[in-house]
């Protein structure tokens, strides 16, 4: 089953494939989402990544939180389900 994990501190200039190779060294990567904001359509440095498996996603997370990448250090765990606006 698939894992969704989150990531801050990721760079501003960071793209969808950088995210996707870097991650990949861990396991299959099903998707990537950098978060933008509304108005100016800039990354917001955080996002999204999906992996395939729970082993791979649990891998990725022990090797990457607290890893550089960009030249910032990456919060990497184990996204919560989005709660309810009201």
């Amino acid at each position: 089953m698939a894992k969704k994990l989150y990531v801050g501190g990721l760079p501003y200039k960071a793209t969808i494939d950088e995210i996707k190779s870097f991650f990949g060294q861990y396991g299959a990567v099903e998707d990537v989402a950098i978060i933008t904001d509304r108005m100016t359509g800039r990354s917001r440095g955080f996002g999204f990544v999906t992996m395939t498996n729970d082993d791979e996603a649990l891998k990725a997370v022990e090797a990457t939180n607290g890893a550089d990448f960009g030249g910032r250090k990456l919060l990497v765990n184990e996204a919560r389900p989005q709660e309810p606006r009201n």
